[in-house]
């Protein structure tokens, strides 16, 4: 009995690893497709403002708003240079998540197969005993039928 005790704690505590595993992966995604639109965000953005300086320039400029166009332009190039850094660093973090669930997976489905084969050779055990006792009642019974027409043949 301890032993199905202790296995029920460990798939129930198998189960909520599980189920916290499971939560984080998903709060791993959502701040990973947080992180893919701030980064679409910025890019999209910078190419507007490329565009703009691009019409600007055939309109012609003073050298003084062309350098903080430039000047903006780079702060966004740095900034999506971070997006892009945050972003690998939350897919690696997804990654690690994803196994890290389905290494609980695994690990659960193993102890349910455990429980499912425990079970399967209790069931085998109890046939077994079973068609014993079926067989050790039969033995019996050919046994008083043999010595009755024993006894009834010698009457005779």
């Amino acid at each position: 009995m301890s032993t199905t005790s202790a296995l029920d704690t460990l798939i129930d505590l198998t189960r909520e690893a599980l189920e916290v595993a499971g939560r984080t992966l998903a709060d791993q995604r959502r701040t990973q497709r947080q992180a893919q639109e701030q980064m679409n965000t910025l890019e999209h953005y910078r190419q507007e403002y490329r565009q703009r300086l691009q019409q600007t320039m055939q309109q012609g400029i003073a050298p003084a708003s062309l350098h903080n166009y430039r000047a903006f332009l780079g702060s966004l190039d740095d900034a999506i240079q971070r997006a892009v850094q945050t972003l690998d660093a939350q897919r690696r973090q997804v990654d690690h998540s994803q196994r890290h669930w389905q290494e609980q997976r695994r690990k659960l489905n193993s102890y349910d197969t455990l429980v499912e084969r425990r079970a399967r050779l209790s069931r085998l055990r109890e046939h077994r005993d079973e068609q014993r006792s079926s067989d050790e009642i039969g033995a019996q019974l050919r046994l008083r039928q043999g010595a009755s027409s024993f006894l009834t043949d010698s009457s005779l």
